[in-house]
């Protein structure tokens, strides 16, 4: 099999895709896979197999192959980044992908059409699961959540003037904030025994005269924070009172673990708090559809969604949206198994760490796929921020500066083979954490904490050896 001018084989091979992940080529297929090999077809027991380990290398995969081409060859055993699952698409994508394709032109969608179909869906999926009423004609589909986010700003935040954020918080904001020329307006979270809390009064207390908006990530990445009711009402409050928009971003709303729940902003009871805001979805993160480019976003101000809708334009694809239809229609009881497996990759990686990587620290994420490791003891053991500052003082003047989650990131791959995000990117509160994405088969999360366990008794940062 070749894969854009690459054998798959040789690949894997010269990547250094060992051990669990190597298994995956060439070996007998489940009676689940054997069923279904990307037929698009339900499996006949119901049962989804999320332990599949399900290849990605040679895929032009920016969670494995990038960080191939980042570090090296032979340099990342398990891709543990970039927010995408490892798993194969719900059936009901597929099949509606083949079926939309079986007719061979591409010729102009009726984006009208599809609009109507897709907006009854994202209102009646939005009432099923979370009981929240969406007036139909208030959902704008969008190109993605960056798009709508970036409209906004431009909307409602003059360039120059400040947006706040509550960090550490999706590093994606960053580059909407740069690409509108407004600035950061950091508030730290309070974090207790690995649990994260808002810190109000340090919130309002940064809102200026110059600051118009708050962008609020809820399910919160990267601490996997579902914000409460209570928070959520203190929060509106202060942005009401001091005019500011409020931007609730809440792409992760679907995976939420057992015994937490997820708030919708739009559900709050005060209506003059909701009209204050929009939200903005998506299926990409509960399908991993992220590059099919499709999300929507909505608000019951309908004089601050007119003024939106005017700095917006989505150039929508035909199979984005065919994707996005298959999923929301046909996908529900796929995304509730994988919530359900993923839920378990969440305690396992708990228990593990727990018990044999006690340089590490994780608390249960209430929501997402997302695991924010503390890192602190490993970054003081092996000096990363000596490693740091060796380095700039090294580097030539217009070089930028590197710090020492980096460090971390670089000391994961070259001892463990694992690739994380490095917490520095998420705002302050990162400085020595780990991300790490758990939305994989459990072997290969199995894997990477083994590699990592494993790194750190050999290296001595795992037993306090010198």
């Amino acid at each position: 099999m070749r894969h854009e001018g690459v054998n798959r084989r040789s690949f894997l091979r010269n990547a250094g895709f060992t051990a669990i992940a190597g298994a995956a080529v060439g070996r007998v297929p489940s009676a689940v896979e054997a069923a279904v090999p990307g037929t698009g077809v339900e499996p006949p027991s119901g049962k989804y197999d999320f332990d599949e380990v399900f290849n990605r290398f040679g895929s032009t995969s920016v969670k494995f192959d990038q960080q191939i081409r980042t570090f090296g060859k032979g340099s990342v055993e398990v891709g543990m980044g970039i927010a995408d699952m490892d798993f194969r698409a719900a059936p009901s994508i597929t099949k509606a992908l083949q079926d939309r394709m079986q007719h061979e032109n591409w010729g102009y969608l009726d984006t009208g059409d599809y609009y109507q179909q897709i907006t009854s869906q994202v209102v009646a999926w939005n009432k099923k699961r979370y009981n929240l009423t969406i007036d139909p004609e208030t959902v704008v589909l969008s190109t993605g959540v960056h798009p709508a986010i970036v409209a906004t700003l431009q909307t409602v935040s003059p360039k120059g003037s400040r947006v706040l954020l509550q960090t550490p918080t999706y590093n994606g904001f960053y580059s909407d904030l740069t690409f509108t020329d407004t600035i950061p307006e950091e508030s730290r979270l309070k974090v207790a025994d690995g649990h994260y809390s808002m810190d109000f009064a340090d919130f309002e207390s940064r809102v200026g005269s110059d600051t118009y908006a708050f962008i609020l990530c809820n399910p919160q990445n990267p601490t996997g924070n579902c914000w409460s009711e209570a928070d959520l009402m203190r929060i509106g409050e202060i942005c009401l009172k001091r005019r500011v928009v409020v931007i609730a971003d809440e792409i992760h709303c679907d995976w939420v673990t057992k015994g937490q729940k997820y708030t919708p902003f739009a559900s709050l009871p005060d209506k003059k708090i909701v009209a204050n805001s929009l939200t903005y979805k998506a299926a990409s993160k509960s399908f991993g559809l992220a590059a099919h480019k499709a999300a929507w976003f909505f608000s019951t101000n309908p004089d601050l969604l007119a003024r939106v809708k005017k700095n917006h334009r989505a150039d929508l694809s035909t199979l984005g949206l065919v994707a996005n239809m298959g999923a929301l229609t046909g996908g529900e009881d796929w995304l509730n198994q994988c919530v359900d497996y993923v839920d378990g990759n969440h305690d396992y990686a708990e228990k593990f760490i727990k018990t044999n990587i006690p340089m590490l620290k994780y608390t249960k994420a209430q929501g997402t796929y997302l695991a924010w490791l503390d890192c602190s003891a490993v970054a003081a053991k092996i000096d990363a921020q000596g490693q740091a500052d060796a380095e700039n003082r090294a580097k030539k003047t217009d070089a930028k500066d590197v710090v020492q989650a980096q460090m971390l990131e670089r000391f994961f791959v070259k001892e463990a083979k694992v690739h994380l995000n490095a917490g520095n990117t998420y705002g302050k509160g990162g400085e020595t954490f780990m991300r790490m994405n758990i939305a994989t088969s459990r072997k290969m999360l199995e894997k990477a904490l083994t590699n990592i366990a494993q790194a750190l008794e050999r290296t001595g940062a795992g037993t306090g050896r010198a």
